[in-house]
């Protein structure tokens, strides 16, 4: 943490205020460094004093798993992708699900004298994220919101969505890290259905607690007598839970199947998302219409502006793509990438008087018989964990 603080140290002390395009270069630098920092140190501070709800079983002190550090990280660290997409699942944001997955793993090498061989170290681990997972949860309060109009703003006439201003997407490259075998929950963990951000919205609405129990039993498939264990329930408690859970599920999906099974883009999608970022390259708003659904949703976690209906995204996004208009904001490109096994696309653009491409934004587009009914745009700061750049250079392709 030293060696963080002082890289800040120096990245403030080397700002400078023109030309504009090298001082936002180096915000953006900033901001990345400072928001670690922040992770840091809100961990720190809750593991100082926040009450923990993780079951006395899971630290008690019986010599089981004493092993040297190396040894243990071998143990462990096969199942790091699948506990990240798992901790991500419960909390819907990535950055969260990070700091979650290493608080988890710390944990486990606290208490490895604790493991006492009676499950495996997948199912010890997961007990242990889990109750990590839902610690965090009692201390921050995450409710989902409507989103309210926003003055100035035509945000259309229809209803306004959910806000879950904590939403992030995932990257795909990061699922794909999870083996597929036919052991465990690997392949659920990773299934489309479960990790599309609608879903992922929809259990937001559920109790932590409930939304724990459906994770576990309908996604990751877990007998109710180890979702019992693992929660510190009866199996009548976790029976009961899912019944609760399921029903809430079902209001908050648009007419979605139970049955979670693998899926990936589909052929179709990566067309409409190519003509959607040739359009947006090429300014061409037509041919932007034509893709929306005349019911389509915009939303912009965390922030609070939204939009209902293709007329009142295009009277936002129309000007954005105008050099005629005062909210011309520039030339744009885009790079294809896949979020939360969805299409989706990375924006970068040239503002006017300036020389290089800047991360501006991810698109994640939710596409129903050809056309885009839903798109999730989230801030630039996510590209890195999608190993893409903050910056492209401004001639060429």
């Amino acid at each position: 943490m030293t060696e963080l603080v002082t890289t800040i140290e120096r990245q403030v002390k080397d700002l400078a205020l023109s030309p504009p395009d090298t001082f936002y270069s180096g915000v953006n630098a900033l901001s990345s460094q400072v928001g670690r920092l922040r992770r840091i140190a809100r961990l720190a501070s809750e593991a100082a004093g926040a009450e923990n709800v993780t079951p006395a079983g899971v630290t008690e002190s019986r010599p089981a798993l004493a092993v040297d550090e190396g040894t243990f990280a071998g143990l462990v660290e096969p199942y790091r992708a699948e506990l990240r997409v798992h901790c991500y699942r419960m909390v819907s944001s990535y950055d969260d699900a990070e700091d979650l997955v290493q608080e988890t793993l710390l944990k486990a090498w606290r208490s490895r004298e604790a493991f006492e061989g009676r499950a495996s170290v997948r199912t010890w681990l997961y007990r242990i994220a889990t109750n990590t997972c839902l610690d965090f949860l009692r201390r921050h309060t995450r409710r989902p919101q409507r989103y309210e109009p926003v003055p100035g703003i035509d945000s259309g006439e229809g209803a306004p969505p959910p806000r879950l201003a904590w939403l992030q997407p995932y990257p795909d490259e990061l699922l794909d890290q999870v083996p597929a075998d036919d052991v465990g929950p690997d392949l659920a963990a990773v299934s489309r259905e479960t990790i599309e951000l609608v879903f992922l919205a929809a259990i937001q609405f559920l109790p932590s607690r409930q939304r724990a129990v459906l994770i576990m039993r309908d996604v990751l498939g877990w007998p109710a007598e180890d979702t019992a264990n693992t929660l510190g329930m009866t199996v009548a408690g976790v029976n009961s839970a899912l019944q609760r859970a399921r029903p809430t599920l079902r209001e908050r999906l648009p007419e979605r199947r139970t049955d979670w099974t693998p899926h990936q883009v589909s052929a179709e999608e990566r067309a409409v998302l190519r003509r959607y970022m040739a359009a947006a390259e090429a300014a061409d708003a037509a041919a932007m219409v034509g893709m929306l659904r005349e019911d389509a949703v915009l939303t912009m976690p965390p922030n609070p502006v939204w939009f209902v209906g293709r007329d009142a995204i295009m009277r936002q996004v129309g000007p954005v793509f105008d050099p005629s208009s005062p909210r011309y904001f520039g030339q744009w490109r885009y790079l294809p990438v896949q979020a939360n096994r969805m299409p989706a696309a990375a924006g970068y653009v040239r503002r006017p008087g300036t020389a290089v491409y800047r991360a501006q934004l991810l698109d994640v587009l939710r596409i129903e018989g050809g056309r885009i009914v839903e798109i999730t745009t989230f801030e630039s700061h996510l590209l890195p964990a999608f190993g893409l750049p903050l910056t492209l250079p401004g001639a060429g392709r």
